[in-house]
């Protein structure tokens, strides 16, 4: 922590503890206290590693009832998805989002809640065959009743008052509908103005389909950006050049028994997709394909965002690919279970993005073992997740207890990111100048942190960009940020944020084992690695 103080004098009335999205990209939640009350700016699930969700179902870090308000960024669930659960946990303040994001919302959340569910039912019964105990979901409808209930709509570039001595303006960060950076002054009788603050939420990158680049204003004492592609330069590119990238990736995948499968965010992500595909078949630069949308929460997310087509850059375009004969949405279970007896090429668009949860499993668990699939990845994968192992072509994976071989191509194009790369991050930082007090990076993972922070060289002094942990809390002043000495021992150890944990390993240790018995010489080598695997577990040599 270059450039830090420890804490030696009484405490500042502002502090700031980032409980989520340090050192790793998922979980992001800022708790700000100040004399007058205590805030958060964002409240996410946490993804990746099982060790990394498990923190979902912990109690939180602070008390839900002692929160006054809750500015939200954007509606993606590693922003949102816990405001349920606090909510369920005794939160009562105004939850203050743009008024896409609280559109979204109400589709997003009660969505959360029916995987949840279906998930832990799953889980439950396989415990239940180990006689194991069973868990249950995080949350369920009626909390995402209540905590729809909490939620205020207010519009960019507009102060509210989320709590006293305290205002905040959104403004549009280019990453999502309705997603926005969160600008936040604090008043301070000891000087002569307030202190600044801007929250930068997910930045979208330069060449975004559906909107506008990001936009904040200049001066602050303390920027809190993000930093997901941190340590990556992409080419320059353009909608064009994109779109040409998606149109050889779907030739290549073509096999007249085969299928394309994209493992997609609901929300945003799909959208463009859905735009682009439908855009080379009217251009005559792909032949027309079936396109099935298998996923709910992708359906009613994207009506909203037909609600909101005249907010968006190419909202004609939108529109006009959402009535295409091509699209076709699967709602109920048995649309989407009718779709593993598909004749003939098409393309799948799922969710989740990251593989964690959702139909795009069981479209793996159909497809994966087969050469004529091809499985194509548009964004980020996390650490742990199993997006992020199938990208290392495994030669197979455990996916709901099963092993399933890979054997479909993985193929990966990093062109619909809605995040900004190194460089862009870099400009919007600096653009934010003067920065009185020190900027800290959020949102990444190591490499991405890393990289970030070396680009900020010609930017910002080196001693005051911070990269804090999990649960470290700092307080806040003109002149800098000073970490507060006695702050709790961080949920999780930072070795072990953003990195494979012991479930990965054993999963890997299965396939491995399973590997090694099936490609035995013959039976006589079996039976002898099987009990020098006996023996180890029965702690002899």
């Amino acid at each position: 922590m270059t450039g830090l103080e420890q804490r030696t004098g009484s405490p500042d009335p502002v502090a700031l503890t980032f409980h989520g999205a340090a050192r790793a990209v998922t979980g992001s939640c800022f708790l700000l206290e100040t004399s007058t009350g205590r805030m958060l700016i964002d409240c996410g699930m946490f993804q990746g590693s099982k060790t990394e969700k498990e923190l979902n179902y912990r109690p939180f870090p602070f008390e839900p009832r002692d929160i006054d308000a809750v500015v939200l960024t954007h509606a993606h669930i590693d922003h949102s998805g816990l405001l349920p659960k606090l909510v369920r946990d005794g939160f009562t303040g105004p939850v203050h989002a743009t008024a896409a994001t609280v559109d979204l919302a109400g589709v997003m959340f009660p969505d959360s809640a029916h995987i949840q569910a279906m998930e832990v039912a799953q889980l439950n019964r396989r415990k239940a065959r180990r006689r194991r105990g069973g868990v249950e979901p995080i949350y369920g409808p009626a909390d995402v009743d209540a905590c729809l209930e909490l939620f205020s709509p207010e519009q960019y570039r507009r102060w509210f008052s989320p709590m006293a001595g305290l205002r905040a303006r959104f403004w549009n960060a280019g990453h999502m509908l309705g997603s926005a950076s969160v600008e936040i002054e604090i008043e301070d009788p000891a000087r002569s103005g307030p202190l600044r603050l801007l929250f930068s939420g997910d930045i979208g990158p330069d060449f975004k389909l559906l909107h506008p680049d990001p936009e904040a204003p200049q001066g602050f004492d303390h920027v809190i950006c993000e930093s997901t592609y941190g340590d990556t330069d992409r080419a320059e590119t353009t909608p064009e050049r994109r779109r040409m990238l998606l149109r050889d990736e779907v030739r290549a995948a073509m096999d007249p028994h085969g299928v394309l499968l994209i493992p997609s965010f609901a929300v945003e992500r799909a959208q463009e997709l859905i735009s682009d595909l439908i855009r080379l078949m009217d251009d005559g630069e792909l032949p027309l394909i079936p396109i099935h949308v298998d996923s709910p929460l992708a359906t009613r997310a994207t009506r909203v965002f037909d609600m909101h087509a005249a907010d968006l850059e190419a909202g004609s375009g939108l529109r006009h690919a959402l009535r295409s004969r091509q699209l076709h949405f699967t709602e109920s279970v048995e649309a989407s279970m009718a779709l593993d007896h598909q004749t003939g090429f098409h393309i799948v668009i799922a969710a989740s993005g990251m593989c964690e949860a959702g139909r795009i499993r069981h479209r793996l668990k159909n497809w994966l073992w087969r050469d004529e699939a091809t499985v194509l990845f548009v964004g980020f994968q996390a650490e742990g997740t199993l997006g992020r192992i199938l990208q290392g072509r495994p030669r197979s994976v455990r996916i709901q207890g099963d092993e399933i071989a890979v054997r479909a191509r993985i193929r990966s194009i990093d062109l619909y990111s809605g995040h900004a790369d190194g460089p862009e991050l870099a400009r919007w930082i600096g653009e934010r100048r003067p920065i009185t007090g020190g900027v800290f990076l959020v949102h990444g993972e190591e490499p991405a942190l890393s990289g970030l922070s070396d680009r900020l060289g010609g930017v910002i002094d080196a001693a005051r960009v911070t990269l804090p942990v999990l649960d470290e809390k700092f307080e806040l002043t003109v002149d800098g940020a000073r970490r507060v000495s006695e702050a709790a021992e961080p949920r999780l150890a930072p070795e072990r944020v953003a990195r494979l944990d012991w479930h990965n390993d054993l999963s890997r240790l299965y396939l491995d084992i399973n590997d090694a018995v099936i490609d035995a010489a013959d039976e006589r080598s079996r039976d002898a690695l099987i009990r020098k695997l006996r023996r180890t577990l029965e702690g002899g040599e």
